[in-house]
């Protein structure tokens, strides 16, 4: 489990797909030193388990499907990433709960100043849309963020300077894919809500089927 509040941001050494999936080494600078063989970290989001450290550098074996759910296909010797280790047991919980999860993959539609803040539109599926509401959770990228408004299609976040400089968001372009995970909370209600209602209303006769 961890709380979207990133750690540091690494650096990918190398990226090299092959027929089990994607080995990805990524300078992790001074988080290094806090991990250990097997444990997880978030990369953008997404938790990896760590199967090689060498001094400051973290290697990671992405599988196809992570691959296909994530952005991390696309990065490239260079790329920045986020990092974040787990919440540990009685640790400050600063953002909100994040499995590492992701749910899908979203896009930056436009980005507009706002003082020093700055105001990020994303497209994103519909599936994961009609979980988000106005200042709920979201994390982008293994970020947490408070949402400002969902319209059609799209999700509006604004980002602090301190978020701008510590994470890879301040570096995203128009068109740039990025990670998604909905609130857990959110997804639960949600789950509950639409197993509850219909059987209510097959119930009370509005619906086909046995109630």
């Amino acid at each position: 489990m961890f709380t979207g509040l990133v750690e540091h941001p690494g650096t990918v050494v190398t990226a090299e797909p092959g027929e089990a999936g994607t080995s990805i080494v990524v300078d992790a600078g001074p988080l290094a030193a806090g991990i250990s063989m097997g444990g997880s970290v978030a990369v953008n989001g997404a938790c990896l388990t760590v199967v090689g450290i060498d001094g400051c550098r973290l290697l990671f074996q992405v599988g196809p499907e992570t691959i296909k759910r994530t952005n991390l296909g696309s990065v490239r010797a260079g790329s920045r990433v986020n990092l974040e280790r787990p919440l540990r047991m009685g640790a400050e919980l600063g953002g909100h709960w994040v499995q590492g999860h992701v749910d899908g993959l979203g896009a930056v539609l436009a980005r507009e100043p706002a003082g020093e803040w700055e105001m990020v539109r994303f497209s994103a599926p519909e599936s994961l849309l009609s979980m988000m509401l106005p200042q709920g959770s979201i994390t982008v990228d293994g970020v947490s963020l408070t949402i400002v408004e969902v319209g059609a299609g799209t999700f509006t976040v604004m980002l602090i300077p301190h978020t701008l400089a510590v994470t890879t968001l301040g570096l995203l372009k128009i068109g740039d894919s990025v990670n998604l995970e909905t609130d857990i909370l959110a997804r639960y209600a949600w789950k509950a809500i639409d197993q509850l209602i219909p059987a209510h209303l097959r119930q009370a006769g509005l619906l086909p089927g046995k109630p």
